[in-house]
Order: structure tokens, then sequence, then C-alpha cells
């Protein structure tokens, strides 16, 4: 991970970035997010690039180098650009809604699925006939965004049978025959 931990992380316009007491703050367009430092990891700024460094050669050291350069670099692109992830809703009968911040979702359950979403998530459903629904969520930030997917994923995994199931747009299941005769 010492390799991604050396990168040297390149600011945009529009970026702030301050450090406090061993936790970054990062200010841009779509909002703000900050992050704690541990194990004695510094962040140093200049001439409109972040260096990440680290205390030692120990083997966590260089593990948190990598982690610690990368989130940053996550949530700095996150203020800046924004981060989408799309899910696919594969199976009959499986629709997808949102009404605000309530996802409700008809997975072939005897009861439909609401889930209360964070504010920090923007939820969006597209249904269009002949083709599986297909919820987009879009966020600052990327650790959310990904427990929010996987959230929703974990509802109804894809099955290797038939395929059914909420998947990522462009995720590929590994298909078993059934039963032979």
């Amino acid at each position: 991970m010492s390799r991604i931990g050396k990168a040297i992380i390149t600011i945009p316009a529009g970026v702030t970035i301050t450090e406090n007491n061993g936790v970054v703050t990062v200010k841009g367009a779509k909002g703000e997010l900050s992050q704690e430092l541990t194990a004695g990891i510094t962040v140093e700024q200049k001439d409109g690039e972040l260096n990440v460094n680290r205390p030692s050669d120990t083997k966590q050291h260089k593990a948190l180098h990598g982690l610690y350069r990368a989130l940053i670099n996550n949530m700095i692109v996150g203020v800046n650009t924004g981060f989408e992830k799309k899910l696919e809703l594969v199976g009959v009968g499986y629709r997808a809604s949102h009404a605000g911040q309530k996802l409700e979702l008809a997975l072939g359950f005897s009861h439909g699925i609401v889930l209360e979403l964070p504010s920090e998530v923007k939820v969006d459903t597209l249904t269009e006939k002949g083709k599986n629904p297909i919820i987009t969520l879009t966020s600052h930030d990327n650790q959310l965004l990904g427990m929010v997917a996987a959230k929703i994923r974990s509802f109804r995994k894809p099955e290797p049978y038939k395929g059914k199931g909420v998947r990522f747009v462009g995720e590929i299941v590994r298909r078993k025959a059934g039963k032979s005769a």
C-alpha cells in the first residue's frame, strides 16, 4: 500500500483542506467531509498539492499510509464532482419507487421494503417498459454511498440459477446449470 500512499494528491480549484489536531477537513462545492488520522500519519499541503507522510516503515504504518491517502483522495473527489452508483432489479415483478428520502422496493416478498436513506444520499428511480428498474444513488461521501448500496443489494442478492436479484449495473453474475434430467 505504500506506493499508493506516496502518490501526490492534486487539489482542484474550489476545494479547501484544513488539518487540526489529526482531523483532516475537506470543503468543496458539493459539501464538507472530515477524517480523523491515527498512528502518527501527517498531511503536508503546499503549492496546490497534498502529501501524506508516515512516521516509520513498519507494516502497519505502510498500510495506514495508503489507506488514509485513498480516503483523503476520495473525499476531495467527492466534494468536487461526487460519486454515483446504479443498481438494477432483475426479476419478474421487482419494482422500485421513491418519495423524498424513502425508497420503496418490491422484491418478491409478501410485504414491500421501505428504506429510509440518509440525507447525504440522493436517490432516483427509473422504470421503463420492457427493461429492468434502475436505482441511481448519488452522494459526495463514497463510504456512505457504498454502505447504502450494499444494504439495498443485501435485501435480495443475485442468485446463480436464474440471475434474479438486486445487482450493480454491469455486474456479471456467474450462472450455474440447473438439475440434469
